[in-house]
């Protein structure tokens, strides 16, 4: 089978596609012929050793994706060969088929295309799990989304609109904004760590933000969490910036804040039964037509290079998908 490789942690341009033995389905295990694998911004980190999780070299990038169920081993359950499945890998998705544990795939419904239910896993699983579980997001309040026009932050837009909040969308651009207004924000803004604070203090009437939903970090976390109300949330998704930042926890004292941390490939792994019971949640939603789950574009293979430059780049609005 064909493969896109991770041989050398060298960064996305050492990449290479390669033939690779197929895999067999174990016990409890699926084989899937992947369809389409789509790609996050961490993908770009994990090729380079930079990523919190190092899988063994080599391996294929593409943490989640959709596809096929081909055969299925010993033990397995709940599934049946020829059914179209969501695909939570971590890695790996990069690939003609897969071998994986069934208990990482979730049947996708009718009326829910290959395209949405790609990228739906980890962007839209993260976010549910955040502003659900996590900040337990009440219908009326107030949530900035930093980052807004990536895959998580659309998923933020998305989803905090559909649960009731007010949702600021703060981005990088006009367009940008844009893009995340039409995905449902009621407010938005072109932001710098210089003006993020007063500028989200103004939309909110002087109150301040009920819960912030950061996966950018760095210079934009202080004046992000400087924006808050009395017990406001601050969700830690991720640093797309780069820098890891450090919160003033004076700051946390005064106004009873509570800074979250958003770990949901642990949560998946803790908690199997209520990570299920949010894929089906996001699945139904996605077949009733309320949320769009955006994608940037769809690229062939072979322009593995075009489809992680443009996440390098934070060029993407949506979910990046390559045609396995």
């Amino acid at each position: 089978m064909r493969a896109l490789l991770c041989q050398t942690l060298d960064g996305p341009d050492a990449l290479a596609i390669v033939e690779r033995p197929e895999p067999e389905a174990g016990p409890g295990q699926a084989l899937v012929r992947v369809t389409l694998a789509a790609l996050n911004f961490f993908d770009t980190l994990i090729v380079a050793g930079k990523y919190q999780v190092k899988p063994p070299l080599p391996f294929s990038p593409g943490g989640e994706g959709v596809g096929v169920v081909e055969a299925l081993g010993e033990g397995v359950s709940g599934l049946t060969v020829g059914q179209r499945v969501v695909i939570h890998a971590g890695y790996g998705c990069c690939a003609e088929r897969i071998a994986i544990a069934a208990t990482k795939l979730t049947p996708v419904p009718e009326g829910v295309p290959d395209e949405q239910a790609a990228g739906l896993t980890i962007t839209y699983g993260t976010t549910l799990h955040a502003l659900a579980n996590r900040a337990k997001l009440r219908e009326g309040e107030w949530l900035a989304v930093l980052g807004a026009s990536g895959g998580v932050g659309l998923a933020a837009v998305e989803l905090g609109a559909l649960m009731g909040a007010k949702v600021i969308a703060c981005a990088s651009s006009e367009d940008k904004v844009a893009a995340a207004r039409a995905h449902g924000a009621a407010e938005g803004l072109v932001y710098t760590p210089e003006t993020l604070k007063d500028d989200l203090r103004r939309i909110t009437g002087g109150a301040g933000v009920d819960v912030v939903y950061d996966a950018v970090g760095d210079a934009f976390a202080e004046p992000a969490l400087r924006s808050l109300a009395w017990r406001g949330r601050y969700l830690v998704i991720g640093f797309a910036a780069g820098g890891i930042p450090r919160l003033p926890l004076n700051l946390i004292l005064l106004k009873e804040l509570d800074v979250q941390g958003v770990h949901w490939g642990a949560f998946t792994e803790r908690d199997p039964q209520a990570h299920r019971a949010d894929q089906a949640q996001l699945l139904a939603w996605v077949a009733e037509g309320k949320l769009s789950a955006k994608v940037h574009g769809v690229y062939p293979l072979e322009a593995f290079p075009e489809a992680f430059g443009v996440l390098t780049r934070r060029e993407a609005v949506g979910k990046v998908l390559l045609r396995v």
